[in-house]
């Protein structure tokens, strides 16, 4: 009979210690709802990046031209990689000129012996280098049974690949001093399936989920980690790789580089771990989760956007 009293008194106090537990997880988990609710009405302090070594891929043409410029002219020092030299080196002169610092490195990104010979270099010439902006990509636009095997390998290769092979290669330096922040460029393509992009926006969902993945797995391993990520989502963007855009309205017109770079920064120096840009676009793609499909090619429909094949 004690035996069967001891028991209950057990179970008593397990489903006591259960229920104090909901209770505590329902408060922590709506005060910080409603915390996040709020802060997203306030000013945000933007971190100070001068003096950081910022690592940018693709940074010789397009957006990533551009925020090697801004992060310069920010007084960060700036280590700009890419396959072509030529366009590499422009953008470093650019920057010389200007007065800031930067360093051209010319990398073919979907090559990991390449990256983590970089990374060496680098960690060797420089130091610790505290923000990582996974900016390379390329976009071919037509449909996928014209797209051949060749074209599909390279893009994944170049939009996702490379993305572990650079948090391989720099991402132990920033764990191990609990610090640093990781920027990949998915696109609008990441948060809706788009015609004549089939495999693009596939590169661009797995960018979403690896980043996502990233974050919670350094999250588990240290719970105070300070290591940030933030991805990033552009619409239509003015750099020559979206070559035949289509749009009904005037104000869906193609976002220029310059723009699209200051945006891609401020979601950095604020920490923002998502950041569309226009930035309603996250909005958007969180309530088309919750409507059926066919409504939600009702309005793609009405709005008519989208980018025509290359190949016509």
């Amino acid at each position: 009979m004690a035996e069967t009293a001891n028991s209950t008194r057990v179970d008593y106090m397990a489903i006591i210690q259960m229920v104090i537990e909901f209770i505590v997880v329902n408060i922590k988990f709506w005060y910080i709802t409603m915390e996040a609710f709020i802060r997203s009405f306030l000013h945000k302090e933007e971190t100070n990046v001068s003096g950081e070594f910022v690592f940018i891929t693709g940074a010789g043409h397009g957006i990533g031209k551009q925020l090697a410029l801004q992060y310069s002219s920010l007084g960060a020092k700036v280590i700009c990689v890419d396959i072509n030299e030529k366009n590499n080196m422009q953008t470093v002169k650019e920057i010389k000129q200007a007065g800031g610092n930067a360093f051209a490195y010319t990398c073919n990104v979907t090559s990991r012996e390449e990256i983590f010979a970089l990374s060496e270099k680098v960690k060797q010439e420089h130091g610790f280098v505290g923000i990582i902006v996974n900016n390379a990509g390329i976009m071919p636009c037509h449909p996928l049974l014209e797209h051949t095997e060749q074209e599909i390998r390279l893009m994944y290769d170049v939009n996702v690949m490379a993305h572990f092979w650079i948090l391989q290669a720099f991402l132990p330096d920033m764990i191990e001093r609990n610090q640093g922040h990781i920027v990949a460029l998915s696109s609008c393509a990441g948060l809706f399936g788009l015609p004549n992009l089939v495999p693009y926006c596939g590169t661009k969902f797995a960018v979403r989920g690896f980043m996502q993945a990233m974050q919670e797995e350094l999250y588990k391993q240290n719970p105070q980690t300070q290591i940030k990520f933030t991805s990033i989502y552009p619409y239509m963007v003015d750099t020559g790789l979206c070559k035949n855009p289509k749009f009904r309205f005037p104000w869906m017109k193609l976002v220029d580089p310059t723009e699209a770079a200051a945006s891609i920064i401020l979601a950095q120096r604020t920490c923002l771990e998502e950041a569309s840009i226009p930035r309603y676009f996250t909005s958007i793609e969180k309530v088309g989760r919750f409507l059926p499909r066919k409504a939600m090619r009702v309005a793609n429909d009405y709005l008519d956007a989208y980018v025509e094949s290359d190949k016509k």
